[in-house]
């Protein structure tokens, strides 16, 4: 069980970091406040992150993930036999030190839109020096919108590249957590 919920963990902290990428660009760009409910995690995501996971999950059955994930679950009964110590430290040390790299990976994948749009609020905020008359909440909001899902068009084939090696790089983590002994 505790193999099954290791490989499982891995797996999920893959998904979680484009869900981190995907909150972090959507508060940035001002869609803090348009939530989706996840139905696998049970709470509200905002939509970019929500879009992010829907094509991350598309991706990863087209790439055969489903499939590496349960030739990685049979492969589990030989490397470590049943009746076996299980993870050791090291494995577990591991699996946690993958945790930091869910953190890493959405920044990652967000930093991009996210300088842009600091790019273009700095340009805001100069505009709005420039010209104190005009109102910029009722300018700013929509070009930053605009912006934002431009930006998310132009960087989403980066995105779902760094996903997928996202993906490789949890199965291979996970072949060295249940190797370790």
């Amino acid at each position: 069980i505790i193999i099954g919920v290791a490989l499982g963990l891995i797996m999920q902290m893959a998904f979680q970091a484009l869900i981190f990428g995907g909150q972090v660009m959507a508060y940035s760009m001002g869609l803090g406040f348009a939530n989706m409910m996840d139905p696998t995690n049970g709470v509200q995501v905002p939509v970019v992150a929500q879009f992010w996971l829907i094509l991350a999950m598309l991706a990863f059955v087209m790439m055969n993930g489903h499939l590496v994930l349960i030739s990685a679950i049979v492969d589990t009964f030989t490397v470590l036999p049943v009746a076996t110590d299980g993870l050791t430290r090291a494995g577990i040390w591991e699996l946690l030190s993958w945790g930091s790299r869910m953190f890493s990976a959405g920044v990652l994948m967000a930093t991009p839109v996210i300088i842009s749009l600091l790019l273009v609020n700095i340009g805001m905020g100069v505009v709005s020096r420039a010209a104190p008359q005009l109102n910029i909440f009722a300018i700013g909001f929509p070009i930053t919108l605009m912006m934002g899902f431009l930006l998310i068009w132009v960087t989403l084939p980066q995105v779902m590249t760094s996903f997928g090696g996202l993906v490789t790089e949890a199965f291979d983590r996970s072949a060295i957590v249940l190797s370790s002994r």
